[in-house]
């Protein structure tokens, strides 16, 4: 019997906490043998096909497989389905609604690097792309920091107001919206920028020294929120180098891997060959790996198991 998961069954069994110690487990975690795969093809229409295979973490007996449907212009703009297999037999243990488990993993995932590459104190936070994947950033950053400021940006003035009043009140931060995406960054300790950008939002001269910047949008060709002058400038820490020169914030800006300082995986691991200078900005570009998409599904599967959560489905039946 298969395990179907929707987004409202995923929300009753997901937990902060939980998840961030998953995330942080996994990134901890030794480097695996099997390269982590993106496969992602246009069609014929406005949107895309994309499957991440496989997720896989030491000690946990599970595997994934990805498969997403990518069209902007609707709403959502992703749906698809996380398949969970058994990694002794095949057996498809679950079937989990890939929007909920991508925007958590990327959002929490994210926010763990930008705690670890923020500077101590830093409290004041731009959020560029009023979206689900800025919200639990915003969701993992409270949960690991004290955050005194945001300050919200997105092409829908009424999506950011109504974004900042709602993440304002529920982690109790003074809020407020701008619609100037440079101008607001300048302000910022920190800047996290979550859109469909296909031209770069900020450049060198939008991020004071010794700030942070995260990236979320820039996770498949054509698709770029910073600038390359701001990159070469920047301590930029990437979660797959030849993935971001691939399809990323490097790839995509005509940049190489080498232009990445660490990975997430070297930082979080005390093993990055250099430290950011205080004057220096940091930048941390993730395009996603697929190992994350199992570190939320597996605690997520195994809790809704023990809640009764969710409908049994049989394939073979």
């Amino acid at each position: 019997m298969t395990l179907l998961l929707s987004r409202s069954g995923l929300e009753r069994v997901l937990e902060t906490e939980a998840a961030l110690a998953a995330l942080r487990s996994g990134f901890g975690a030794a480097d695996g043998a099997i390269a982590p795969q993106r496969v992602r093809t246009g069609l014929p229409g406005p949107g895309t096909a994309t499957a991440l295979i496989p997720g896989l973490v030491p000690g946990i007996p599970a595997y994934t497989v990805k498969v997403n449907a990518k069209f902007p212009g609707a709403d959502p703009a992703l749906r698809g389905v996380v398949c969970l297999h058994d990694l002794a037999t095949g057996e498809l243990l679950a079937l989990l609604d890939s929007a909920t488990v991508t925007a958590w993993r990327t959002g929490l995932a994210a926010a763990l690097g930008t705690h670890a590459l923020a500077r101590p104190g830093a409290d004041s936070v731009t959020v560029v792309g009023a979206g689900a994947q800025a919200e639990l950033v915003l969701r993992g950053l409270t949960a690991l920091r004290p955050v005194r400021r945001l300050t919200v940006v997105d092409l829908d003035r009424a999506r950011a107001e109504s974004f900042a009043d709602r993440v304002g009140r529920a982690r109790g931060i003074a809020s407020s919206t701008s619609g100037d995406a440079r101008e607001a960054a300048r302000t910022a300790d920190i800047t996290v920028t979550a859109t469909w950008a296909r031209e770069p939002l900020l450049d060198a001269g939008d991020v004071r020294p010794g700030c942070h910047v995260t990236s979320l949008g820039a996770d498949e060709p054509g698709k770029a929120e910073l600038s390359a002058d701001l990159l070469r400038s920047s301590y930029v820490v990437v979660d797959d180098r030849e993935l971001a020169a691939r399809a990323g914030a490097l790839g995509n800006t005509g940049l190489g891997p080498q232009a990445a300082a660490a990975t997430m995986a070297e930082v979080l691991r005390g093993e990055a060959a250099t430290a950011p200078r205080d004057d220096t900005a940091t930048v941390y570009a993730p395009v996603g790996l697929p190992w994350q998409d199992l570190a939320l599904a597996w605690p997520a599967y195994r809790r809704a198991v023990e809640l009764g959560t969710g409908t049994r489905f049989d394939f073979l039946g």
